[in-house]
């Protein structure tokens, strides 16, 4: 499945924003492969870097969804709860903000159903090797909560 947006869970027939530098580079990696790159930890950083610097909930929560993505190579064999949030991540922060920046739930929830229907077997193989998420108190635990539980089906 060919990539097309920030998130790794993202597909063909996306309506997003063309990518920015940082998730052209992304793509590549998971298109190509190949090694695990500074540059890609860079960007990872940078976009974390980015998230702090707004005083915006919607913003900072996009940005999050960037700096995921960008450190889903980075996920090793230790199967932790916090090597889950580098598969669940760029989409439940990509909800997040779509659902800050609207003031609607529901705009979480359609993200989080359309990561779910176009999720490659891989990811899911990948997310099952994993202890499964607990549901949390948060609206972001729910939403990690949510994927992660639906992708184990």
């Amino acid at each position: 499945m060919r990539r097309a947006g920030p998130a790794p869970l993202r597909g063909e027939g996306s309506r997003r924003p063309p990518p920015s530098g940082g998730d052209r580079r992304h793509r590549a990696f998971a298109r190509e492969g190949g090694g695990r790159t500074a540059k890609l930890r860079s960007l990872a950083w940078a976009a974390h870097a980015a998230g702090r610097e707004v005083d915006d909930p919607a913003a900072t929560a996009a940005a999050r969804a960037a700096c995921h993505a960008a450190a889903t190579p980075y996920i090793h064999p230790l199967a932790t709860p916090h090597q889950s949030k580098h598969v669940l991540g760029p989409a439940v922060y990509e909800a997040l903000a779509r659902e800050l920046s609207s003031g609607d739930a529901a705009r979480a929830d359609e993200e989080i159903r359309w990561a779910i229907e176009h999720a490659p077997a891989e990811v899911r193989a990948l997310l099952r090797r994993m202890p499964a998420r607990s549901p949390g108190r948060s609206r972001l635990d729910t939403l990690y909560y949510e994927l992660d539980a639906a992708l184990r089906r």
